[in-house]
């Protein structure tokens, strides 16, 4: 019963990554045919965005109300309905208008399960958990460049809306396991008080937190939705190819999960943020290194990708030890918020930028974007003290 509810967890976070990663790498051949710019790719980011916001901030409610099971199963179901709306669409407002469900069902799923891991399991599986939600991320580039040779890009939203209506129905008849997983800890958390906003606000070191989450998800979907434009515009590389290049970012975060499930439980949370912050330099430095253009830009993001993926992973298995249990989907819920403000503002903040001054400044973009994490990062350890992320690390030793 255990092992086969993880399964499904699995199985869920690669349902999440299959579409997050469809528009950044057909935007490109979209834009020319729905007769808009190319900056108007923030506008849909934007809109996906602003639903997860809504919905992190009432995942909270949301799992207490409903649990973790029925809230990830309607999550999903919203989420093929948008990708299903996408795939008949043929003009941007209509992309506009079914952004919204799929904002809304990606927000209270990733924050529900994401806590429910962080309780239940050790750091290794919230690691291989994120490495799954790679697997679908850099899945959806390939699937998205079939489609163009193929057909549309219609065609690429069908086949992921296909999948996670699958997913639904899997998850559907999965209920009843993740009721057999209730223990006295996940009563507490699912049976409390909701906190306000402003009570977790008061949390020692949730500003600092939430500010690290923002720059974490503004540096990830940034890359992830110019990085294939950048290779186009400023690299010279054509459209068809630069769709799959743009997976390798998605791959880097992949297989630099995969790895740190095996090596996270020893070195613990804290060191697995600061080994993704420096590998993640020297990405962007890869990227801007003028000696070998196409060559860097490639290495580059697979070198970024790598250093993205212990980081997101390294946080949030921390929020229990940080806040404690019966406080923590409350605190996931703002720091998922706070993280897709970042995925709402600062990738079209890019776009905007393009019209005046080209892509050619993406990587020194990303480049501000991480000095700001770091810095708010190392606050953060310094507020929530060393024995939080002493006690998340030795809980990841007693998990299973």
């Amino acid at each position: 019963m255990f092992s086969i509810l993880l399964f499904i967890i699995y199985l869920a976070f690669i349902s999440l990554g299959l579409p997050d990663s469809l528009l950044g790498s057909a935007w490109p051949s979209m834009y020319p045919g729905l007769g808009v710019p190319l900056s108007f790719a923030g506008i849909i980011s934007m809109i996906i965005s602003g639903g997860t916001i809504i919905s992190s901030l009432q995942s909270d409610r949301l799992t207490r109300k409903l649990g973790t099971g029925k809230v990830t199963m309607i999550s999903v179901a919203m989420t093929a309905a948008a990708l299903f709306g996408f795939s008949i669409s043929h003009s941007f407002p209509m992309l506009c208008l079914w952004a919204i469900p799929y904002g809304l069902g990606a927000g209270s799923v990733d924050a529900s399960i994401n806590n429910y891991v962080a309780i239940h399991y050790s750091s290794r599986h919230m690691n291989w958990l994120h490495c799954m939600w790679g697997v679908g991320a850099a899945a959806g580039p390939y699937a998205m460049a079939y489609a163009l040779n193929r057909a549309k890009w219609q065609s690429g939203y069908g086949m992921i809306a296909i999948l996670q209506i699958g997913l639904t129905i899997i998850l559907f008849l999965s209920l009843p396991l993740w009721k057999s997983r209730k223990t006295s800890s996940s009563k507490e958390a699912t049976e409390g008080r909701p906190l306000s906003f402003a009570e977790v606000l008061r949390l020692r070191g949730a500003k600092e937190l939430m500010v690290t989450f923002f720059c974490y998800c503004a540096l990830e979907q940034t890359t992830g939705l110019w990085a294939a434009s950048y290779l186009v515009l400023q690299k010279g590389i054509d459209e068809k190819t630069a769709a799959g290049y743009a997976s390798l970012f998605f791959i880097g975060i992949t297989a630099g999960r995969a790895f740190s499930g095996l090596i996270s439980n020893r070195l613990g949370d804290k060191r697995m943020v600061r080994l993704g912050q420096g590998i993640v330099l020297l990405g962007i430095c890869a990227v801007i290194c003028p000696l070998i253009p196409q060559a860097g830009a490639l290495i580059g993001l697979v070198l970024i990708g790598m250093g993205c993926a212990p980081i997101y992973p390294a946080l949030l298995h921390a929020t229990p030890a940080h806040f404690g249990e019966e406080r923590s989907q409350a605190a996931m819920g703002m720091q998922m918020a706070s993280a897709y403000i970042g995925t709402c503002f600062m990738p079209p903040l890019f776009g905007m930028l393009t019209a005046g001054i080209g892509v050619r400044f993406f990587p020194l973009y990303l480049a501000g974007i991480l000095v700001l994490m770091i810095v708010m990062n190392e606050a953060a350890e310094k507020k929530t003290g060393q024995e939080n992320w002493q006690g998340s690390e030795k809980l990841g030793e007693i998990k299973s």
